[in-house]
């Protein structure tokens, strides 16, 4: 099983946004929470900063932005870190059945690092992949497919939380089945991204689901 970090394991999506939000006022850009879903949910930094300034960023410029950006976000998320609700008991079930869990995430790693080691949650997850072990973010299914190789699970034995419909597609692109979590897109997006189930988080997830790791 592997989880999406960013608005799945925790509700963090609204710092991101602000912080995006107020990089790209520093940079003469406006942009809405809207388009940041819209068009960065999934997306690595490398991506996402030369679509903002509709240019090439030269590699020191593009690491010294992505910082900056980062940085206000960790800043503005500091105060709040929390797991998701029903994130911890989820991850308990999953213990008592034997199901191995990892994450793929395009969060580089401070962001990464800064999230599981407050919450102290890091030793849950057999494996971490993140952005920079691949060239292309969501929803190209790169990160997906990473994180099952290093679990050992086929594609099509991998069940995916996701909170945005770029993950979502990237699951689905990469052959495994998906659950959207809508802490910040509807139902109807996520599930015409191709989730089968959704959730507003992940101590509600239906019966059926739950039956998919439960079943003897």
């Amino acid at each position: 099983m592997l989880f999406d970090l960013d608005g799945t394991l925790v509700d963090n999506m609204p710092f991101h946004i602000e912080a995006w939000i107020e990089t790209a006022r520093a940079l003469g850009r406006a942009i809405t929470a809207a388009e940041v879903m819209r068009d960065f949910a999934g997306r690595t930094n490398a991506e996402i900063l030369p679509a903002l300034l509709g240019r090439p960023v030269a590699p020191a410029e593009l690491s010294t932005l992505a910082d900056a950006k980062e940085a206000l976000y960790r800043e503005l998320y500091g105060p709040h870190v929390a797991p998701l609700r029903g994130a911890v008991a989820l991850l308990d079930d999953l213990a008592a059945h034997g199901v191995v869990v990892g994450i793929a995430s395009a969060a580089p790693r401070p962001n990464r690092d800064f999230v599981l080691d407050r919450l102290g949650l890091r030793d849950r997850f057999r494996v971490i992949v993140g952005a920079e072990e691949v060239t292309r973010g969501k929803p190209a299914p790169d990160l997906f497919l990473l994180g099952a190789s290093r679990l050992g699970i086929e594609p099509r034995d991998v069940l995916v939380f996701e909170d945005a419909h770029l993950g979502v597609r990237a699951a689905v692109s990469a052959g495994m089945v998906a659950c959207g979590v809508t802490t910040v897109e509807r139902p109807e997006v996520l599930a015409a991204a191709g989730a089968i189930a959704t959730a507003p988080d992940l101590d509600a997830l239906p019966d059926g689901l739950r039956a998919l790791w439960r079943r003897a």
